[in-house]
């Protein structure tokens, strides 16, 4: 992988980079149109997720829920074990690669959470159930799985953090429904998606989600890849062999002396852009964060890490700019309140005031 006729890779800079990305990141369509540039919105919290759409369409609401109940969205738990919503394709794609790593039959795993025989006893009387093909309430997925399975693993079932149902996710048997008021439900993806495709062969998964994640984070290493799908879980030399399969589809790059990969796609229109004024305040567990993840020096700076990435996995509020993150923000009462690093560039004034007023207004204030 090259990124000029001579060999030698394009040189970037981090401002470029950082530029580009929110640039990729505000190309507009429609709410599905921005999941799928993200490669997904994670939905841990639901409101998270619909403001991270609606910044990026300027609008509020952002047409999320209503793509969710269209079935052109899903909610699932996919990378790193946590909650996305996701393109079909995406989904099919994401979960292809995260069972094939099947960390639930790890020793570590199960000595945590349940053992072998327990998981698949658990997982035929789930699958049992929700083959009517009707969304299920977590009680109901309890009660059920208490008589079908036993009462210890219907306690598993109950824990609201639901470490016991991601291995079934991810293989594609179970995914959240339509929510009833405020309880979460569950059912199948081809009860929630029309034409769901179904889990993807795991090579076509990475030939499909690598320049996907490119698209949206990159330039990046592989191992940035890896950390943002399975925190690290994939064999390196299966890694190296997916993106080596992906041949002149991939360059290449050099960003202040790293060298990192790129869509080949895209190298042109990266080398082009230069550093802004640009200013954008990105809610809580924004995707501009969590696809380099935070522990990427060049985006969050190693000593306001706890300042983003705060206790009980929380990712804050933060402003963000051509020199990654400068600062957090909340708001409260109808007002933006903005921190900003004291040794981080500062952002144009004028600009921050702009986007402050933007994000009040999306936000009722």
């Amino acid at each position: 992988m090259t990124g000029t006729g001579s060999g030698r890779p394009v040189r970037l800079s981090w401002p470029q980079v950082h530029a580009w990305r929110l640039r990729r990141q505000f190309e507009g369509g429609g709410a599905v149109d921005v999941v799928r540039r993200l490669c997904g919105v994670q939905a841990q919290v639901l409101s998270a997720a619909e403001l991270a759409v609606a910044v990026r369409l300027d609008t509020s609401p952002s047409g999320l829920d209503g793509a969710m109940n269209e079935g052109r969205l899903l909610r699932t738990w996919a990378m790193r074990g946590t909650l996305h919503v996701l393109h079909p394709q995406d989904a099919a794609a994401a979960l292809a690669l995260v069972s094939g790593a099947r960390t639930w039959t790890k020793g570590s795993w199960q000595k945590t959470f349940l053992i072998a025989s327990e998981l698949d006893r658990l997982t035929a009387a789930v699958v049992e159930l929700l083959a009517d093909g009707r969304p299920h309430t977590r009680e109901e997925l309890v009660e059920y799985v208490a008589a079908a399975a036993g009462p210890d693993l219907a306690e598993h079932v109950a824990s609201s953090w639901s470490a016991a149902l991601k291995p079934l996710a991810w293989q594609g048997f179970l995914c959240n429904g339509p929510s009833q008021g405020s309880r979460v439900t569950f059912t199948r993806p081809q009860d929630v998606v029309p034409d769901w495709p179904g889990l993807a062969d795991v090579d076509d998964a990475a030939a499909h989600l690598i320049p996907a994640y490119l698209a949206a984070f990159g330039p990046a290493a592989p191992s940035a890849f890896d950390a943002w799908l399975l925190r690290g879980a994939t064999s390196r030399p299966t890694l190296r062999r997916w993106f080596s399969e992906l041949g002149d589809r991939l360059v290449r790059v050099d960003v202040e002396g790293t060298e990192l990969v790129a869509r080949a796609d895209d190298v042109e229109d990266l080398a082009a852009t230069t550093g802004s004024d640009v200013v954008r305040l990105l809610p809580a567990f924004d995707q501009f964060v969590l696809g380099p993840g935070t522990t990427d020096l060049h985006l969050v700076p190693a000593q306001h890490r706890a300042d983003v990435s705060r206790a009980g996995g929380w990712i804050s509020p933060v402003v963000a700019t051509c020199h990654g993150v400068v600062g957090t923000w909340t708001a409260d009462g109808g007002g933006v309140a903005v921190t900003l690093f004291d040794d981080a560039p500062a952002p144009d004034g004028g600009a921050l005031d702009a986007e402050i007023a933007r994000i009040r207004a999306l936000l009722g204030g």
